[in-house]
């Protein structure tokens, strides 16, 4: 070696055992490839962006949570194009990351389980206990239809409760949660509106060809359902999205607010109007009627009831504007003799005698047209539950339907004293909007089952939590604006 060369970091790796080391790496590679294909390939080029994704979490756990949110709106599109992939998991994979994260995080000190010690965890948890009961339901004949189904029905509930309460429990995460929400609701409606002025793309026209025919093309009109499961729940999330940003636009003091809120909400109204979902009228009177109990207004109290009343007439009692399609089809909603209305009180008929004698209900996840294909010669699974209560008397009984409503009410009830008592003018009327969604949200799951689907699961239960954490939030903002002494 020249004593007179300063060594580099190549000189260093010019060793026989490197190049060897590299030469087996790049045959183990290239066999890999060989025997995986376009999968293979994928998986090593991500593995990088997976151990820096695997290491941020562990130091900030929450990441892992806004990527279960993430996940939450896009996994069911995916599913379009990678046909058989379970993506469904991805939200519990990351809900369960973010556990492990705050257990390593921890390891050598004491997790504050205590911030999640409140009545709002405790009603999450009795209802998970409730459908871990189930599992002994001596009607049930499938435990993967419990494993399945309970996830959305209690397990989200739990797990995202608890994870709001102990990691994002400043004022900040609250906008991060509300900037992500939102800004995915936005490219829901941009791809929607993109399918029905540009058209649908293969694989797309490929799922409506084969699953959605029957329910997404009407009379020759496409019902856009945007990258979401179908068109109901894509209409049921615009309209839950479009009332939170249209009430925070409405009330915020802060100018960058009001503009994105603004935007989100004149997306998402014209989103919802593009699904041809009925379901949004349950979202819209719901949402409105509880803001106008919590604001507590006189006088917009009276203007809501006059507009929302104006509105019910224009659909109800007039035929303008009933050439254009889904105002026509907005306007079956109020005809007490629509044929899906008649339909869903037959299938209610036919339930009442056979759950008479069953009061903890037929097994969760073997009700419903999604049960077919795990038991498809059973009573249940022969008849469509459409509403979200009509899928929990079926499958928990009349117990478990009664405590589910006395749980919600509870929650309704409590989170309204939480939140006239906020004394911050933006978070007061944030939370206001974040209940009204809620309610929106359990008005319309009479009629469909949007309560315990993505993404519409995930936000109601992390906006629950948010409302019985505001007390805190509250506090927070009180600390900053006090003056200094």
């Amino acid at each position: 070696m020249n004593p007179f060369r300063k060594q580099t970091g190549a000189d260093k790796i010019d060793q026989p055992l490197v190049y060897f080391t590299l030469f087996l790496s790049l045959v183990s590679l290239s066999y890999v490839i060989a025997r995986g294909g376009f999968v293979a390939l994928a998986g090593i080029i991500l593995l990088p962006f997976v151990v820096i994704f695997l290491i941020s979490i562990v130091v900030r756990p929450e990441i892992a949570f806004f990527a279960a949110l993430v996940s939450n709106f896009i996994a069911n599109g995916l599913t379009r194009y990678i046909i058989g992939a379970p993506f469904g998991l991805a939200v519990d994979i990351f809900l369960l990351l973010t556990y492990v994260a705050l257990f390593f995080k921890y390891f050598y000190s004491t997790i504050n389980w205590s911030l999640a010690k409140n009545d709002l965890t405790f009603a999450a948890l009795i209802w998970y206990a409730y459908t871990v009961l189930e599992l002994f339901n001596p009607e049930a004949i499938s435990i993967s239809l419990w494993f399945y189904f309970m996830r959305g029905t209690a397990m989200y509930m739990v797990l995202t409760v608890v994870i709001v309460f102990l990691l994002l429990d400043k004022i900040k995460y609250l906008k991060y949660f509300l900037y992500v929400w939102c800004t995915f609701e936005i490219l829901g409606s941009i791809k929607a509106i993109m399918q029905l002025t540009i058209g649908l793309d293969p694989f797309e026209q490929y799922w409506l060809d084969t699953v959605g025919r029957s329910t997404h093309l009407l009379f020759g009109e496409l019902r856009a359902f945007s990258f979401f499961s179908d068109a109901g729940q894509f209409g049921a999330s615009q309209a839950h999205t479009a009332m939170v940003a249209a009430i925070i636009a409405l009330t915020t003091k802060n100018v960058k607010d009001r503009v994105f809120f603004i935007i989100t909400a004149a997306f998402c109204f014209y989103g919802m109007f593009n699904s041809g979902t009925r379901g949004i009228w349950g979202v819209l009177f719901g949402a409105t009627f509880l803001f106008l109990i919590l604001n507590r207004n006189y006088k917009a109290f009276i203007i809501g009831l006059i507009l929302a009343s104006s509105v019910f007439v224009f659909f109800k009692y007039t035929y303008l504007a009933n050439n254009i399609y889904f105002i026509n089809r907005m306007r079956t909603a109020f005809d007490p003799k629509n044929a899906s209305l008649i339909a869903r009180l037959e299938n209610q008929a036919r339930l009442r005698p056979y759950l008479a004698v069953r009061p903890f209900g037929g097994g969760i996840g073997h009700a419903g047209v999604k049960a077919q294909q795990f038991t498809p010669n059973t009573f249940l699974a022969s008849i469509a539950t459409d509403s979200w209560y009509v899928q929990i008397w079926a499958e928990e009984g009349i117990v478990g339907l009664i405590l589910h409503l006395s749980i919600l009410l509870y929650i309704i009830f409590k989170g309204g004293y939480l939140i006239i008592r906020i004394r911050d003018h933006d978070l007061r009327y944030t939370m206001i909007a974040l209940m009204a969604g809620i309610v929106g949200i359990l008005v319309s799951s009479y009629g469909n089952g949007v309560y315990g689907q993505m993404p519409t699961s995930l936000l109601v239960y992390s906006s629950m939590a948010f409302i019985f954490m505001s007390p805190k939030l509250d506090d927070e903002l009180a600390l900053i604006s006090k003056p200094s002494d």
